[in-house]
């Protein structure tokens, strides 16, 4: 079931380098170190040189990815073998992004061809929604799609659909709605109309809680709304349809299973925005952009793939990841985006990061004896400045930080005041450079002091410097690029799984909340004696709960 990593000789050496490593990037950042750290992945151009790094821990790093064999784990991935070992399951996001004339055999069965036959399913009812085919009930075109899902479901298709904005048809929108909260559905639904909506309920086993929940909520809105007289039946048929493989269930909520877009148990739900749950997205952008976005995925999966190890931005990245976490302490990791469009890639990468990697067990399920996952977070561009620099720049905890732009801005704007015009981006870009240099150099006491600033603030005025970053920059924030951006958090994703033996595909974590959700109901809703089996604390809340609930 995998190496113990940390039985390895690299492991040792990692920790042994640890102990004696004093980072000093003033001195390390030569012309030559930053020309050996800066790699291409696609359109990716990836800056490492501003990281807690230098020769040794480097090679100790590959040597650990090779030691563990995350080489072969990857191409055992790609291959379609079952790496999920709790579920029995592969693992073949990649296969979502195969070009139609790939080939690939699963369990005896083309993959391939089956995601391509989705797919054109997929853009064909995109088509017919976008050109004004596709109508509700009464006759009138759609204008608006609402998305019915969570997590995987959901965080994808948002987060991409705001990152992509500037791809979107005119005069069709999107809305989400992902929480149980009842304000969620009610505040999506205040103001729409419900002749122009078309609701997409996104779930695989058609049996998600929350999902089913927020899509009967939705059919009761419609049916109360549309004109009288209006059949029920039909109108749910043209104003639903179904990402989802429980075609009996899809059926009898209502939805025309013509209408309905599968998926497969080698797809895990983080994993899943460029399957059939993309469908808002494809009605969005159109077939032509999703199918870009595509062959961004599929390039960095080339990448890391055919990639060298030196030379590898997903082994790599994923690699300083496992020592900043296992070697030198660090437990969160920022994500920093100068790009307003991905305010929700922080949001997503969590799921992505730590549902995957949030692991006690090892693939054999024995006890890990060593730190595994991160705490991702992060905010777009100065947002973050004026909130929480402050402690990764001057703090006591060491944050990794990832920082993302872009050449070309989606709006370009130009500031004009009586001192002149200022190009509204450069000062965007000013501000990603000059954090990842105050992070990396810092500033001394003495130079400080010659600033003229008084003695006594110039402990407070001085940055200690070695904090590390990594900048990612692409030429603009194109369909291709976002989904280059997404895979290439998923590879690292892997290769930090890979190296801790974890299995990083499954996510029981969630599921227990699940269930005593479902054996509290009764409790919260008055059942006596299903509230004296619970513990004081429970019992407590539920009280209060019921005092006050106001019914």
């Amino acid at each position: 079931m995998g190496v113990d990593p940390t039985t390895t000789k690299a492991w040792a050496r990692l920790t042994e380098l640890a102990a004696s490593y004093e980072p000093d990037l003033r001195s390390a950042l030569t012309p030559e170190w930053v020309d050996r750290q800066t790699l291409v992945a696609a359109d990716l151009h990836v800056d490492l040189s501003k990281n807690l790094l230098d020769a040794d821990v480097e090679a100790a790093l590959l040597s650990l990815a090779d030691e563990v064999d995350v080489a072969g784990r990857r191409d055992a991935m790609l291959a379609g073998e079952h790496i999920n070992v709790t579920e029995d399951r592969a693992v073949l996001h990649t296969a979502l992004r195969l070009p139609a004339d790939a080939s690939l055999r699963v369990d005896g069965q083309d993959v391939v061809a089956d995601v391509h036959e989705v797919l054109d399913r997929v853009y064909a009812f995109a088509e017919r929604v976008r050109s004004g085919e596709w109508t509700g009930v009464t006759g009138k075109r759609i204008a608006t799609v609402v998305n019915i899902g969570i997590g995987g479901s959901d965080l994808g298709p948002v987060m991409a659909y705001e990152a992509l904005e500037p791809y979107r048809q005119d005069g069709l929108t999107c809305r989400f709605i992902s929480n149980i909260d009842p304000t969620d559905a009610g505040q999506a639904l205040s103001d729409l109309d419900p002749e122009t909506t078309l609701f997409i309920v996104s779930s695989k086993t058609f049996g998600t809680l929350e999902t089913l929940t927020n899509a009967r909520l939705c059919r009761a809105w419609l049916l109360e709304r549309l004109p009288a007289g209006t059949d029920d039946a039909g109108a749910v048929a043209r104003h639903f349809v179904a990402v989802s493989t429980a075609l009996g269930k899809v059926a009898d909520f209502g939805i025309d299973t013509d209408n309905a877009f599968g998926f497969w148990d080698w797809v895990g739900g983080r994993y899943s925005m460029d399957s059939a749950i993309g469908l808002s997205l494809v009605v969005a952008v159109g077939p032509e952009r999703f199918a870009e976005l595509l062959a961004g995925f599929h390039a960095m999966d080339e990448h890391f793939r055919t990639a060298p190890p030196d030379s590898n931005v997903p082994l790599r990245m994923g690699l300083l990841n496992v020592w900043y976490t296992n070697f030198l302490g660090a437990h969160t990791h920022a994500v920093l985006p100068y790009a307003q469009l991905l305010h929700r890639f922080p949001a997503y990468l969590q799921q992505l990061t730590m549902e995957s990697n949030g692991k006690s067990v090892r693939w054999d399920g024995t006890a890990v004896g060593y730190d595994t996952g991160e705490v991702f977070w992060g905010e777009p561009g100065t947002n973050g400045q004026h909130a929480f620099y402050q402690l990764i720049h001057q703090g006591t905890r060491l944050v990794p930080a990832d920082f993302i732009a872009f050449a070309r801005p989606a709006y370009d704007l130009v500031d004009r005041t009586d001192d002149g015009e200022t190009d509204v981006h450069e000062l965007l870009l000013a501000n990603f450079l000059a954090q990842t240099k105050a992070l990396a150099l810092g500033r001394t006491a003495d130079e400080v002091r010659e600033e003229g600033v008084a003695e006594e603030l110039v402990p407070a005025r001085t940055f200690p410097g070695n904090r590390p970053t990594t900048s990612i920059m692409a030429p603009a924030l194109t369909p291709s690029v976002l989904g280059q951006l997404v895979a290439l958090y998923e590879h690292i994703t892997f290769v930090q799984g890979a190296v801790w033996g974890i299995d990083s595909f499954d996510q029981w974590g969630v599921e227990l909340g699940k269930q005593l959700a479902q054996e509290l109901r009764p409790a919260i809703s008055g059942d006596a004696s299903v509230a004296a089996e619970q513990d004081p604390s429970t019992q407590s809340l539920i009280r209060y709960y019921q005092e006050n609930r106001g019914r």
